[in-house]
């Protein structure tokens, strides 16, 4: 190896070196500051903690009500989740077998659809299903769950539709002079060839899900309903901030979908990569 190569390779991993501590660093500012109290936080963020004191989290599970926020959470993310899946899956497919005029035009429209910001139409269509139908005030959680298959499928029709594509149809004909009916021939032999790329749309809409604020705090208006990044506005005051409390609470929030993402990151790029050049 001549002296460029090996100048080249170590500023390779000078470079990955800096961007994993600019990655890691506001976690470890997280987690060191979790066990501190407000004063030492505002006096030196940047210090360690004179004790490992677990109080602060003992406190932020009472005021959350945690694990009733955590149950809210947790079904809304799982079923909205499964349910984007399936049902985008099955369009993708429906589209693909039949590519007619009707459907490529159907399938550009939900591809545009996604650049259409949630921010232009959150207004009337909390008016429409609030004011006019009420469904806020008799069904939130299941509101919720069918806005965001609505707003998710968008993507998840646009990533399955690639990857059905190279299902060779001989795999279905096949299954057909076998005697199984079109939709035995999805489940059984569609849907598990495409288990890549549903493993990555499940974890970008679970990470998607689980962190949204916006749609749940317009929908869900009682505090039995409350998902946890609502609940943790109890900590946010109008002129202060109770930090000891609010860290602990956004730690607390996020460590089930970081070890869900690190456990699931090789299944992202897979998925999208294969997705990509199909």
């Amino acid at each position: 190896m001549n002296a460029r190569k090996k100048a080249s390779l170590l500023l390779s991993y000078l470079l990955l070196t800096v961007f994993f501590i600019l990655f890691v660093f506001p976690f470890f500012l997280m987690i060191v500051n979790s066990f501190k109290t407000n004063g030492q936080i505002l006096e030196n963020p940047f210090s360690l903690p004179a004790s490992l004191s677990f109080g602060h989290f003992s406190q932020v599970i009472e005021q959350m009500n945690f694990f009733v926020s955590f149950r809210n959470t947790v079904v809304i993310t799982f079923v909205s989740v499964l349910f984007i899946g399936i049902f985008s899956a099955m369009t993708a497919y429906y589209m693909v077998r039949r590519a007619d005029k009707f459907n490529n035009g159907l399938f550009a429209l939900m591809v545009a659809s996604m650049i259409i910001p949630f921010q232009s139409i959150m207004i009337p269509l909390i008016y429409i299903y609030g004011a006019k139908l009420h469904w806020i005030d008799a069904a939130p959680i299941p509101l919720l769950i069918v806005l965001y298959i609505g707003f998710g499928s968008a993507l998840s029709v646009f990533m399955y539709h690639g990857f059905v594509k190279s299902i060779p149809y001989e795999l279905e004909e096949a299954s057909l002079l076998d005697g199984c009916t079109r939709p035995q021939t999805f489940f059984r032999i569609v849907l598990p060839m495409l288990s890549p790329t549903s493993v990555t749309i499940a974890i970008l809409n679970v990470l998607w899900i689980w962190n949204d604020y916006l749609l749940p705090s317009l929908v869900l208006t009682e505090d039995r309903y409350f998902t946890m990044p609502i609940k943790m506005k109890v900590f946010n005051g109008t002129y202060m901030n109770d930090w000891e409390l609010l860290i602990p609470a956004l730690l607390l929030t996020i460590l089930p979908i970081l070890i869900a993402y690190l456990f699931g990151q090789r299944f992202i790029i897979r998925g999208v990569s294969q997705g990509a050049i199909k």
